[in-house]
């Protein structure tokens, strides 16, 4: 069992179309229309499949519905291009949620991409991007290269180095590239030591946190790990780049951290990270078109050769196999698909319970 799973002792299993079907319905009560619910529901449970369950139904749906019930969600955006050229565009979300924009933001870079070779969209003013890796996949399922960042949800969560205020988010970017008989290339990660998420699951299952996540309260890195709340200051831990230290390559998260900003921030002309706004999300797609640089099987077979030769691999001492980004979410999704997705039962009374305050019949057992 990974540390972030539900126990299987007492995990309920549901299958992937009725787990997408009763979030599509959550959705739809919080005035989604249907085409956006459908959407939003299925990266939902596209991360819940592939085992990211820190960005999958359980953890997000709720924070979501919150948004749409405060205000600072709008269920239904007027998406606006504010500015574009045949390969590009800039575009402003009306506060809509992530998990929709960026899937209508990847699909305009890909109308572009076909057109020019590249199409690159910047995207302001939205809200949670949701499973990065999604809006990168769906570039390499139409033989593409997808390129996805985002600055959303909680903007200033994380240190820069040596920096004692938290000014970046965890600014996640993911990389997709198709081959033809091996499990796509799907690289997904936070700039962050460790998705923020991650942080709320360990809280959630009542775990200490590892050592180089989070900060102490002073800003100086946490080596050794503890309790979530020793390191919450005002409403939560302070999180480390990728790397921890400056000795064990922190500069190169908080750089990349920072390029990820700019992209998804300044280059969309939303709020930088100097903004005093906690709330100031942007998102980067862009898609490359394969057939634009040469024959596309060529492409994906050499793929197929380059991902093999690192699946087979002699692996070190004490592991059974090398392993590449998006090989074992392949082989999750499978077992997933055939088995039912893992739920909390407190999930699935919170289903229940959201079900019958709205009058739907929300049932997953």
């Amino acid at each position: 069992m990974g540390t972030y799973e539900v126990p299987p002792s007492i995990a309920v299993r549901v299958l992937p179309d009725k787990l997408r079907a009763v979030t599509e319905a959550v959705f739809r009560a919080c005035d989604v229309p249907a085409e956006a619910a459908a959407r939003g529901a299925d990266v939902l449970v596209y991360a819940d499949l592939r085992g990211i369950d820190s960005h999958g139904v359980s953890i997000k749906l709720r924070d979501y519905v919150n948004k749409y019930r405060s205000g600072e969600l709008n269920p239904r955006p007027k998406i606006e291009i504010v500015r574009q050229t045949p390969a590009t565009a800039v575009v402003d979300a009306d506060r809509g949620l992530g998990l929709m924009v960026a899937s209508q933001a990847m699909s305009m870079a890909m109308d572009k991409a076909r057109q020019t070779g590249v199409g690159v969209v910047s995207v302001r003013n939205a809200g949670h991007v949701g499973a990065l890796g999604y809006y990168a996949r769906m570039a390499a399922l139409n033989d593409m290269i997808g390129w996805t960042m985002a600055v959303s949800a909680a903007p200033k969560s994380m240190l820069p180095t040596w920096c004692a205020e938290p000014l970046l988010g965890t600014n996640p970017l993911a990389f997709a590239a198709p081959a033809h008989h091996e499990s796509p290339f799907v690289f997904d990660a936070a700039m962050a030591t460790v998705a923020g998420n991650k942080l709320e699951i360990l809280q959630k299952l009542g775990l200490p946190l590892p050592g180089g996540w989070v900060a102490n309260p002073d800003g100086t890195p946490n080596l050794t790990g503890g309790e979530y709340q020793d390191f919450v200051v005002d409403s939560k831990p302070y999180q480390l780049p990728l790397g921890s230290t400056r000795e064990r390559g922190s500069h190169k998260g908080y750089g990349l951290a920072l390029m990820v900003d700019i992209l998804s921030c300044n280059l969309s002309f939303a709020p930088g990270c100097a903004a005093l706004s906690d709330r100031r999300g942007g998102h980067f797609v862009a898609a490359y078109d394969i057939a634009a640089f040469g024959d596309v099987e060529a492409f994906k077979n050499d793929m197929d050769a380059s991902l093999r030769r690192l699946r087979e691999a002699r692996p070190m001492p004490g592991q059974e196999r090398v392993l590449y980004a998006g090989l074992p979410e392949s082989e999750i999704a499978a077992e997933r698909t055939a088995k039912g997705i893992p739920l909390h039962p407190e999930v699935v009374d919170w289903f229940r319970t959201f079900g019958a305050e709205h009058g739907l019949g929300l049932e997953l057992k």
